[in-house]
Order: C-alpha cells, then structure tokens, then sequence
C-alpha cells in the first residue's frame, strides 16, 4: 500500500514538474491584457459616454461612397478633435463583416524601436471590456516576416492603437484585433512587411486601419495646402509619390511644422497591404484639422484624414461646387446655425466630444463675427463672442457656444438638466466703423465698443433697447463694464460701432 500511494505521489510531482516547465518556456507576456492608458484622456472612460460619442459621430458621418475597403487610414488623436473624421472612414464598412481588424500603430513612445512590434498579449482593454488578439494571425505574421517581433513594451503607452480599439468594438463587436507597431518609416521595411500582411490577409474577412496624423503644428491655411498634399497622393497606392509629398512639405520650411504625416510607416505599410489583397485605389473620404473644432487653435493645428483603399478602383474625388455669392443670411441659415450651437453644447455635455460644421451654404461660411446668448427664462446665462472672425461664421458659432456655455466667468457652467431651459440667441456683426462722436452712435441699430487706454468694452446692439436705457447711460453702463467710472467716456475715449442680425430659436418654434 505504501507503494502505491509512494507511485502516486511520484506522478504527481512528475506532471506538477512538467507543467511548470512547460509555462516556464511560454512568452511571459502571452497571457496579459493590455490596460487603456490614454481612457479619458484621448477618449472618455466612461462606457455610456464612449458608446454615445461614437453613435454621435456615425451619426453624422459622410456617407458611404466606396465598396467594402479593405484598408482605412485614419486620425488618432483624441475624440473631440478627430473622432469624427475617424467615424467618417470607418463608416465606409458598413454593412460589411470583419473577422480581424489589424491596427498599424507608429512610435510615438519608444525611441530606438525600428522593428514591426506586435502586441504579444491576450487582448486590449478599454473601458467597454477586452478586445481579443487574434493570435492565429499574430503567429503568422511572425512566420511570414522577419521584421516583426513580440514587443509588449512598445505597446505600453502608445495611443495610435489604442484610440481605434473603441470604435471596433462598437463596429465590429465579434472581431478580433492584431495590434502592430510600425516603428519605422523605411521604405523598404514598410514594403516588405506589407506584402507579408497582405498575403497573410488575402482572402479572410481582414481589414488593416493605418492609424496617422497629417501635419503637427502649424498655422490652420498651412496645415490644409500640406494636408492636401498628402491625402491625394495616398489613394494612388504609389509609396514613393507619398514619400514625396511628405520630402516636399518638410522642405517648404513652413514655421512650426513638425512632420507631414507622423503616421508615414503605417500608411506606407498599409498600401503595399492592400495592393497584394487586391486593392486597385482609394479614395479620400473626409478632412479637417484642429482648428474646423470649435475648441481648436487656428494658430496651431494638426489635420486629420481619412482614406479607404478598395478592390474596385474608385471614383475620383470630385472638386466642391464654385461657392457663388454669398448674400444674406437665410431662415434656413438661421435656423442651422442656432441648431449648430444648440447641438455643440448638448454633445459636449453629454460626450466630452463636439460636432464639425459641415454642410453650411456659403453665406454662413462668411468671415463674420458672432456673439452666443444664452438665456434662460429670460435672464441672461451666458454670452461671449468675436468681434473680428478669424474663421467662418459656422466654425465660430459652434467655438462661441462653448465659450458662453462654459468659459462665461460671470455665470457657472451650464449643466445637462438646465439645457431645455435656456433658449439660444446669435447675434451676426457687421464689421466694425470707427465714429468721431458720441452723438453718432443710434440706440437701437448700433453695437458699441468703447476703448480708453487700455480698457474697452462692448455692448450688442439689443443690450440698451433691452435695459431701456438712453445713449448716455448705455455709454456710462459701458464705461462700468470696462472698469472705468461713469461719465470717462466724455473725454478721450473712442467708439467704433457695428450692427447685427439677431435671431432666436423661438423665431422657429
């Protein structure tokens, strides 16, 4: 008996042994999950708040216009400034099925990495659960190319991938995805492990997003005559046309610009891809920059495109319609740009995320300055605006929103509850005259801005109707206003004045 029991005993310990070993000898890094770094910073880490963001997004995404793409080159950066750029191109897969979704991400994090790092891990997490690793594919890419690792670190707090994870998620909720750091521009790397993914790719239900970029930092007009460049010559699938543009952009010595596309190995990668699955073009689905948001900077911007490379050869991009007169302001202007502001502040509260100003008619494209009331039960709530445009009137109403929802310091920010009682009022400017007397200035039909020394204000031209003021106690309550005592604008002040087209949403109740 004693035997028997000492027998078992010895198998035991045998396969306790054998199984040690064998884990031993697996990648200690195969059985993790890769935690969301960038969650809430980059994108809300809120699951109701993400999953909200992007139905807003898709929501107005450009419609589809290419077949079943079988690359995407898409932005990264965070949701309020390209997500809906984002959005646009992965629209383009609607109504199609995608068993893996290979992510080409680029090294913003790991200097020195100049391999293909794929993530050796079991999954990425957001905060709407785990994206699976399709481990079938990772091992043959590792087959397929010797320029491809295992590489955790790289991973480690490198946004470009992750930032794509959600919108699959929400998309492609069954697929899974192989998450790839290109860590080099190269071009004969790039080409080399694009034709390894492609034949790995051809024939299964696979589609490759090439996460990028365009221009980094310089002034908005800049950054559109680069981005342009970069975008047309993407859907040729020619890398050294891409290459080109991006060698002639950097050499143009434009102040501020960083790179042309911080994306370029992935988007290189991303070609020779789809050139071995089939693809015979692409086609630019959409574009804008930081500054088209209405929180972006106009003097500091970075551009997003998105481009879908397909099997079938698309059709060219066709030039926008001549812009025409603009003329006036019509309801239906009107009636959208009070929309544009409405829908700006009751997305931001409810997804961290705001809208781009698309589809405006020219008159609302004009360079116009405009003032965001808000008012709720008649009692002011908030109001700022530009006196001089430094974008178009539809791009500045939705920045102005924002500004008079939550920047107004007079008032706290506006909340989601109180949103169904505040009613929106724009006021649409003339530009500005300069006028010698204070007896010049017509109550009423003029807007004022008063300036003495250093110290100016302004009034909208409905303020003093509204307060039932006369001129003089306009101009005293103005004086008030830029702190100076009343009665200072007398004697060495100066006025200019404008007039405003002033319209609320109750007009089109």
């Amino acid at each position: 008996m004693k035997k028997r029991y000492l027998y078992i005993f010895l198998v035991f310990a045998l396969v306790l042994v054998f199984a040690v070993v064998i884990q031993a000898r697996k990648e200690p890094e195969m059985d993790t999950v890769r935690p969301a770094v960038v969650a809430g910073k980059f994108y809300s880490d809120a699951p109701g708040m993400i999953k909200a963001a992007i139905a807003g997004f898709l929501e107005d995404a450009e419609p589809v216009t290419v077949s079943r793409p079988l690359a995407l080159i898409l932005p990264h950066a965070g949701y309020i400034y390209s997500g809906q750029i984002a959005a646009d191109g992965y629209n383009q897969t609607r109504g199609h099925r995608y068993d893996t979704v290979v992510i080409l991400g680029t090294n913003h994090t790991t200097p020195g990495f100049h391999r293909v790092g794929i993530y050796p891990g079991d999954g990425f997490a957001t905060p709407l659960g785990v994206a699976r690793v399709d481990n079938r594919i990772v091992e043959d890419l590792l087959a397929a190319s010797p320029d491809c690792v295992r590489n955790a670190s790289v991973h480690q707090q490198e946004h470009s991938v992750e930032v794509q994870v959600p919108f699959i998620q929400v998309l492609f909720p069954e697929a899974k995805i192989v998450p790839v750091i290109v860590g080099s521009q190269e071009a004969d790397l790039c080409q080399r492990f694009g034709q390894a993914l492609g034949g790995v790719l051809k024939d299964k239900q696979a589609l490759i997003v090439a996460s990028s970029d365009l221009s980094h930092y310089p002034a908005y007009a800049e950054a559109r005559s680069v981005d342009v460049a970069i975008l047309e010559a993407i859907p040729t699938l020619d890398a050294a046309r891409v290459r080109q543009a991006v060698r002639e952009a950097m050499g143009r010595g434009i102040p501020n610009l960083h790179t042309a596309a911080c994306g370029e190995g992935p988007i290189l990668a991303a070609m020779s891809a789809a050139r071995v699955m089939g693809a015979k073009g692409g086609k630019v689905i959409s574009y804008a920059n930081s500054g088209d948001v209405a929180i972006g900077d106009l003097s500091r911007v970075v551009g997003y495109g998105a481009v879908a490379l397909t099997a079938d050869a698309p059709a060219a991009n066709a030039p926008p319609p001549p812009a025409g007169p603009a003329g006036e302001l019509s309801p239906a202007d009107k009636k959208a740009l009070l929309g544009l502001a409405r829908k700006t502040i009751s997305r931001y509260l409810a997804t961290e995320t705001v809208p781009l100003a698309r589809g405006f008619s020219p008159a609302a494209q004009e360079y116009r300055g405009v003032f965001v009331t808000l008012k709720k039960r008649g009692q002011l709530r908030g109001c700022i605006g530009r006196l001089i445009p430094e974008a178009p009137l539809c791009h500045l109403v939705g920045a102005m929103a924002i500004q008079s929802a939550f920047n107004d310091h007079r008032f706290r920010p506006v909340t989601a509850t109180e949103l169904k009682d505040i009613e929106i009022e724009l006021s649409v400017l003339t530009p500005m005259k300069k006028v010698s007397r204070a007896e010049d200035i017509v109550v009423g039909r003029d807007g004022v801005l008063l300036q003495k020394g250093r110290a100016g204000a302004v009034f909208l031209p409905q303020v003093a109707p509204e307060q039932g003021w006369t001129r003089e106690e306009m101009l005293d309550q103005l004086c008030l206003k830029a702190g100076l005592p009343a009665g200072s604008w007398r004697t060495g002040a100066e006025f200019q004045t404008f007039q405003a087209v002033v319209f609320h949403e109750s007009d089109f109740h």
